[in-house]
């Protein structure tokens, strides 16, 4: 109960520094949503070649709620080096609160931060678009995804407290993020590419993720997608979270 409860003091502490000032997550929302609107009918036009009945929201949309948790939480190192030169995490560090709380009560603050900002998303598209994806494949495409986020955060939190400078996370991320993003086919799915294109974004563990959410959308439960992808997820973000929690008990403020 020890855990949970310190996990809890650190997840509140940073919500509340977010509550204090949501411009960030106004911003992380506002992308996507852009996205939706100017990039939707481009799909939307191209949909005969996506297969026969494929309905454009459906590919867009989750995939674009993944864009939310791959910059959202890859850019979430930026948070712990501005702690760090306010000498926040080394207070943090010379109480007892468990290492992994310390990082847990962020990574869970992220997922929140991407849910809400998912359901924003999901709604305007909703309502704008006529989207219409099943409601228990929504949830858990959503959780798939908030897993994925929770693995980047992580690993950007491990960043931040070994680079200790946002010139140089900054490098690292967006030498990471872009190509990443364009190899999951996020934009467009990677089946209307070339085949080496293709084989080329398999070995992107987050082209299975973005495959997963959009079976789940549809409603697709059986699909081989959705378990590739699941176990996936889950795998990676097992092992990022690993390596933050050893970041956080290793690293000297």
């Amino acid at each position: 109960m020890t855990f949970v409860r310190e996990t809890g003091l650190i997840f509140w502490s940073q919500l509340r520094a977010n509550l204090r000032n949501p411009v960030w997550v106004i911003i992380g929302v506002a992308q996507p949503i852009l996205y939706l609107l100017l990039f939707g009918p481009l799909v939307k036009g191209i949909a005969p070649s996506l297969g026969q009945g494929a309905d454009p929201w459906k590919i867009l949309t989750p995939a674009l709620i993944i864009q939310i948790g791959l910059f959202g939480s890859a850019f979430a190192g930026f948070g712990i080096v501005s702690e760090l030169r306010a000498g926040v995490v080394e207070r943090q560090r010379v109480t007892p609160a468990a290492r992994g709380a310390l990082l847990l009560g962020r990574v869970l603050k992220d997922m929140v931060l991407l849910i809400v900002q998912a359901a924003i998303l999901v709604v305007v598209a909703m309502a704008v678009f006529g989207l219409r994806p099943d409601p228990l494949g929504l949830v858990l495409s959503v959780l798939l995804i908030s897993i994925m986020a929770a693995g980047l955060a992580s690993a950007s939190y491990a960043l931040g407290l070994w680079a200790k400078q946002e010139s140089t996370l900054a490098s690292v991320i967006n030498s990471i993020s872009v190509p990443v993003m364009l190899l999951s086919g996020i934009l467009l799915p990677m089946n209307v590419g070339p085949t080496w294109l293709q084989n080329l974004a398999k070995v992107n563990p987050f082209s299975h993720t973005v495959d997963a959410a959009r079976a789940l959308f549809r409603g697709d439960f059986g699909s081989s997608d959705v378990w590739v992808g699941t176990v996936v997820t889950v795998a990676l973000a097992l092992v990022l979270m690993t390596v933050g929690a050893r970041s956080f008990a290793r690293d000297n403020a």
